[in-house]
């Protein structure tokens, strides 16, 4: 099993540093979920994270980076939008898509013109980001961003805990460093700017009305324009997914299920006013704590043995969204093959 280090220790940060220029990966905290991290610049090295998870070849990833001038680096054509989210949004969790610069990997991109760009509001995750752009000037080379994908199977419920890294990837990665549960708990909200009027990709903890306050105009969901959308993170029908089946039920339901022979579990949130039971996990009312505690829960029902795992309907309001969207990815199975 990898090595799990305290994340606020220099002496952890530094061999991180050298294990990421060697072109190994790391488990890297982050505000949002636990990531798989790799040297953006080493494209042999990006190639083990698609190893590691089994994630396809064309399923992007998102470069994380620790300061503002690294946009340039990793993107070219930046329009005036992104530098505002960026000043409004950064250190936080927003991922933009914008045109890639030619320097980029194109295993980064999966092949496309484009690239999603963040920088985690994480302490743990912006010293190793700052500490890895600082060793790579000391040897005159640029960059010093991370690719870094959730740190898990891909398809599979994201981290939020260094010990889930350890347990999903074991020895396919070389050190996890540790900055305790995740504070947001889900991926981040992902805009693109890369075709000139912002389209949201994949709802997060920022809304769509923070964005457009922000910006000063309205933001499109993806609806219209998913055919030329970029591929980006998280975007496929199924995934976030556990093992076991997960239905999504109202209380009566739930309850009714709750009390047969079946072996099922059940997440619900404080207004279903059910018994307390081994096989009842309770969550908040609130979108953003319920989100923080999400996959935490999922993960651990997933390896209860349940034949079910059984969820409440979520209310259909605009802070619910981000949860939703990762709740109805969780539910859906791929279709039988009957070709």
């Amino acid at each position: 099993m990898p090595e799990i280090l305290p994340g606020q220790s220099s002496e952890a940060i530094d061999r991180a540093v050298s294990l990421l220029n060697a072109g190994q990966l790391i488990g890297l905290p982050t505000e949002t979920v636990y990531g798989l991290a790799a040297d953006a610049d080493n494209p042999e090295a990006v190639s083990k994270i698609f190893a590691a998870k089994g994630r396809p070849s064309d399923h992007p990833l998102i470069v994380h980076i620790g300061a503002d001038d690294l946009l340039s680096h990793y993107a070219r054509d930046i329009p005036e939008a992104a530098w505002v989210l960026a000043e409004a949004f950064w250190p936080g969790p927003l991922t933009m898509i914008l045109k890639k610069a030619p320097i980029v990997p194109d295993v980064v991109t999966g092949g496309q013109g484009s690239v999603g760009i963040r920088m985690p509001g994480h302490p743990v995750a912006l010293s190793l980001l700052r500490a890895l752009a600082d060793s790579r000037r000391a040897r005159a080379k640029s960059g010093g961003g991370l690719a870094a994908p959730s740190a898990n199977r891909f398809g599979r419920i994201s981290p939020t805990a260094a010990q889930h890294v350890a347990d999903e990837l074991g020895d396919a990665v070389s050190l996890i460093l540790d900055g305790g549960d995740c504070q947001v708990g889900i991926e981040s909200t992902i805009v693109d700017l890369s075709r000139g009027v912002p389209v949201i990709l994949r709802p997060g903890a920022i809304t769509a009305e923070q964005l457009s306050l922000v910006l000063g105009e309205p933001i499109n969901t993806p609806c219209s324009i998913m055919r030329d959308a970029p591929r980006v993170s998280g975007s496929l029908a199924s995934h976030y997914a556990p093992r076991t089946p997960l239905q999504v039920l109202d209380v009566r339901t739930i309850a009714q299920a709750l009390a047969g022979a079946e072996p099922v579990a059940a997440i619900v949130r404080e207004d279903a006013g059910l018994q307390p039971q081994p096989n009842l996990v309770v969550l908040s009312n609130n979108a953003a704590a319920y989100a923080h505690d999400f996959y935490r829960v999922l993960r651990e029902l997933d390896s209860g043995g349940y034949a079910r795992i059984l969820v409440q309907v979520l209310p259909d309001a605009a802070d619910w969204a981000a949860v939703q969207d990762r709740l109805g990815r969780a539910v859906y199975r791929d279709p039988p093959d009957n070709g």
